[in-house]
């Protein structure tokens, strides 16, 4: 069987992959890509483990089969990880200023 070619955006991102037509989008993640956040849980979409958004829209990646992601823009929880780690750590700036100023206060007390 010949091997499809697929153009995607992942995480924000160009990826280009080429994949068996009978492979699931969670498939070639895990072990093509080794994006290993998704998991595969039920493979009938019931659990969840292996959600990622296609377009904004939340799929079941073990449903869908790779060669559909073609020109879509996928979202892992990889890329969605990367976005909270860089939000918290910003968000941890001021708490920190914050509270490095208390104790300065109170030392000077």
């Amino acid at each position: 069987m010949s091997k499809h070619h697929v153009t995607t955006t992942i995480n924000g991102e160009p990826v280009e992959f080429l994949c068996e037509p009978q492979l699931t989008l969670l498939d070639v993640l895990r072990d093509e890509l080794h994006m290993t956040g998704s998991k595969e849980g039920c493979s009938s979409g019931d659990c969840g483990a292996c959600s990622v958004t296609i377009d904004g829209r939340l799929v079941c990646s073990c449903l869908m089969l790779a060669v559909e992601a073609e020109g879509h823009r996928i979202e892992t929880i990889e890329g969605h990880g990367a976005r909270r780690s860089t939000a918290s750590a910003a968000a941890q700036v001021p708490r920190a200023r914050g509270a490095a100023m208390r104790l300065s206060a109170r030392r000077a007390s």
